[in-house]
């Protein structure tokens, strides 16, 4: 933000929310703003000529609470900052100075102050719109995944259990045709099965669902029966999803 300079980093931490104020009023002030404390609820406030006021709350750690009532805060000023000790090199809960932690508080429009024991202040961030730069190749990725996948077959949020993905579908169809002709040629297979990419499914045997008879030629190993029984559920959708097409 213009005008809010940064600070030297110190080190250690204030140990309380009111031994914050008197260091970011200081920094504040350096920046000739006019400081006051504990206006209309919040914390600091700090003014400049005709500028936007300048907002900031102030926490002992941060958390969603902090995040809270910084966005709430946003209805009165676009220049609002949290203002929290710097953190101990391990510390529990939520690292200020993470990429995760910056990286949100960019998107929501809000500035970032940490504050050492000795009173050295610096700005992590500046309450700036929010502009993401699009990742062009990620969505793609994403768009191309979702087209490829059948039905759907996985269930949001599970932990620990394999995804159904539009690959493992491929590696499926080929195993399932396999399983059911027997030993095919890699052409038979491609025409059998529908799958297009059926060549580089076998020669990757991510799975190990496959092996190579002879030349161009593969079978479905002991592990390829036991994937076709893990996977049966989706295995069977499949089928019914090609008798469909």
């Amino acid at each position: 933000m213009a005008g809010v300079a940064q600070m030297r980093k110190g080190t250690g931490a204030p140990e309380s929310e009111a031994a914050l104020y008197p260091p970011v009023k200081r920094f504040l002030e350096m920046q000739g703003y006019t400081v006051k404390a504990e206006i209309r609820g919040c914390d600091l406030v700090a003014c400049r000529g005709a500028e936007p006021p300048v907002i900031v709350e102030l926490k002992r750690r941060f958390s969603l609470a902090l995040l809270l009532q910084g966005i709430d805060r946003l209805a009165l000023s676009e220049l609002v900052y949290l203002a929290v000790p710097r953190p101990p090199r391990r510390c529990r809960g939520l690292n200020p100075e993470s990429a995760a932690v910056r990286r949100l508080c960019r998107r929501l429009g809000l500035g970032l102050m940490l504050v050492g024991r000795t009173g050295y202040v610096s700005v992590l961030e500046d309450p700036v719109p929010y502009r993401p730069r699009p990742a062009k190749r990620r969505i793609e990725l994403l768009l191309g995944e979702f087209a490829r996948r059948a039905g759907d077959m996985n269930v949001g949020g599970s932990r620990g259990v394999p995804i159904v993905t539009a690959y493992r579908q491929d590696a499926l169809r080929c195993a399932s045709t396999l399983a059911e002709a027997g030993a095919l040629h890699v052409r038979e297979l491609r025409a059998a099965s529908g799958v297009a990419d059926a060549a580089r499914i076998l020669q990757r045997n991510v799975y190990g669902w496959f092996e190579r008879v002879e030349r161009g030629t593969y079978a479905l190993t002991e592990a390829g029966h036991a994937g076709l029984l893990r996977f049966a559920e989706a295995a069977a959708a499949l089928i019914l999803t090609g008798e469909a097409a």
